[in-house]
């Protein structure tokens, strides 16, 4: 029961969010504050990341081709396979669940505790719209973020395999452009969407609705990167199933 009035309460504050907005002239520099805290902070661990995970399953799919009737351009091939359609958008995004979401719940969920809410809901401002907005629309841009992983990801693999002469480049770039499909990258950038959505408002929900003091703000933390984590494989199994099946 406990589950299902929280995923009410979840939707309840989804509408909530939209209702009685605030000033866009306060608004547009909570959004442009929170591009920079969760979108640009994100950039260099994820870039970092993307790189060497890129070259280790070059490095793997490379090792594992011992037949000498499979041809070398396969490495580039599955490579960008991987990367495109489970690495970057699924993968990225349960680690961008640990630093952004932990960062959103313990944010909101300190302010909770100092009561700073409560301030804001005294002035009569929707807090929900003021603390849950800016961070969904900043995590429009999180797409960015997945693309430049996709990218740094394959030029990783690419790296490895040309540097660790498992496979030269034209072999490796043929196998890049290999049978590809573009809505391939249109299913990757729909479930992107999808995840930002879900990265902005669960470690949200668990930071707002929190209760306790300074030491439950690290348990909701926890608790909203557990969920987040959870949804965001249960939403992309179902998108996988709809879209590429």
């Amino acid at each position: 029961m406990v589950y299902l009035q929280n995923i009410g309460a979840y939707f309840l504050m989804i509408t909530e969010m939209f209702r009685k907005p605030t000033k866009w002239t306060v608004m547009k520099h909570l959004i442009l504050k929170e591009v920079e805290d969760l979108v640009i902070g994100s950039l260099g661990i994820v870039a970092f990341i993307s790189f060497f995970v890129g070259g280790v399953v070059t490095i793997q799919t490379a090792l594992n081709i011992n037949s000498p009737l499979i041809p070398k351009y396969l490495v580039g091939f599955a490579t960008r396979q991987s990367v495109i359609l489970e690495f970057a958008p699924t993968f990225i995004s349960v680690i961008m669940a640990g630093k952004v979401g932990s960062f959103i719940t313990s944010s909101i969920g300190t302010m909770r505790v100092t009561e700073q809410i409560d301030a804001l809901e005294v002035m009569g401002v929707n807090s929900i719209n003021y603390l849950v907005f800016p961070k969904t629309i900043a995590m429009l841009l999180y797409p960015f973020v997945i693309s430049i992983a996709m990218f740094l990801g394959i030029i990783g693999g690419m790296a490895a395999c040309v540097y660790g002469g498992f496979s030269t480049l034209e072999d490796y770039i043929t196998g890049i452009q290999l049978d590809f499909i573009p809505f391939h990258m249109t299913y990757a950038f729909i479930k992107t969407f999808v995840f930002a959505f879900i990265l902005a408002t669960i470690p949200s929900f668990h930071g707002y609705y929190m209760k306790g003091g300074a030491l439950e703000v690290g348990k909701a933390s926890t608790i909203a990167f557990v969920w987040t984590s959870v949804v965001i494989i249960l939403i992309n199994y179902i998108l996988t199933q709809m879209l590429l099946s």
